[in-house]
């Protein structure tokens, strides 16, 4: 068996549910791309692949993941090699691993029109408004795959279902819209439906977490990150506060082109309250 995920984390979790049953043994394939954010318009040719590629070095820039990470991977290749596995073995399954989340539904659609003549043959678990028992015994709905234990992936294979001739002949008209929309931004509302947004759509989750104190970028990216809750990757979020920056709705002390560590944000105005509060006023003559 093949299992697909979406999110490098979730490898971690498949890998540790087969020490657990052997029967979930197989390779895990990891689709890298999150296709819920950027564009998408032509990623079946090589101009659209680059005009992508383009985009997440621009996002980028001095983060701690640096520029290089564009081209480390191909999606594509990943694919081809996926498929090239089933051709050889008719007997071979591939489970796709899906959490309520756009990043992993927006891959699931790309997913579709390539897989399409492999059906009965590509089944999907996706943890869609599902409980599971988290590390203190509690019952909780995970978004993500690698948001459940492994003993909890375990349970979950017998959710496992083979996607529907329907589900072929539909989701693929699914992705054609996304791809035709080329919305900055993609949010699951419920389901497999999927929403566009503006760019802006998060910027108001990051100014929620911008205080009158100056604090690490870092450290407003972690916070924004842990309390919001239709979720992004921080690569995104750090590239809309630089916006913010630009824009003057932020304030910023240090060298915001140096790297995500290297300077510090406050609300904007602080400078005017502060002289205000210390008794300070404008002498005019």
């Amino acid at each position: 068996m093949l299992h697909i995920v979406f999110q490098h984390a979730d490898v971690y979790v498949l890998h540790e549910a087969m020490k657990l049953d052997e029967s979930l043994n197989g390779e895990v394939v990891e689709i890298k791309d999150d296709l819920g954010v950027g564009p998408l318009k032509d990623l079946d040719t090589d101009d659209g692949w680059k005009l992508r590629g383009d985009w997440w070095r621009e996002l980028l820039k001095g983060s701690p993941y640096g520029e290089k990470l564009v081209g480390t991977f191909d999606d594509r290749e990943t694919v081809k090699a996926l498929k090239e596995k089933l051709d050889a073995d008719p007997e071979l399954e591939a489970w796709i691993w899906m959490g309520q989340n756009q990043h992993d539904v927006t891959g699931y659609y790309w997913l579709m029109p390539q897989l399409k003549e492999f059906q009965g043959r590509i089944l999907i678990l996706y943890l869609n408004n599902l409980p599971f028992i988290n590390e203190k015994g509690q019952l909780f709905y995970p978004l993500k795959i690698h948001d459940i234990l492994p003993k909890e992936a375990v349970k979950a294979k017998k959710l496992a279902r083979p996607i529907t001739l329907s589900e072929f002949e539909v989701d693929p008209d699914e992705w054609k819209r996304l791809s035709e929309e080329n919305a900055a931004i993609r949010i699951l509302e419920g389901g497999k439906k999927i929403a566009a947004k503006e760019t802006d759509f998060y910027d108001e989750e990051i100014l929620k977490n911008i205080t009158p104190d100056w604090q690490k970028a870092t450290r407003v990216l972690s916070n924004t990150l842990h309390r919001m809750k239709i979720k992004t990757g921080d690569v995104y979020l750090m590239w809309r506060m630089k916006h913010l920056i630009n824009e003057g709705k932020i304030e910023s002390m240090g060298d915001v082109s140096a790297g995500w560590k290297e300077f510090d944000v406050r609300r904007v105005g602080q400078q005017l309250a502060e002289g205000e509060a210390s008794g300070e006023t404008l002498n005019i003559q």
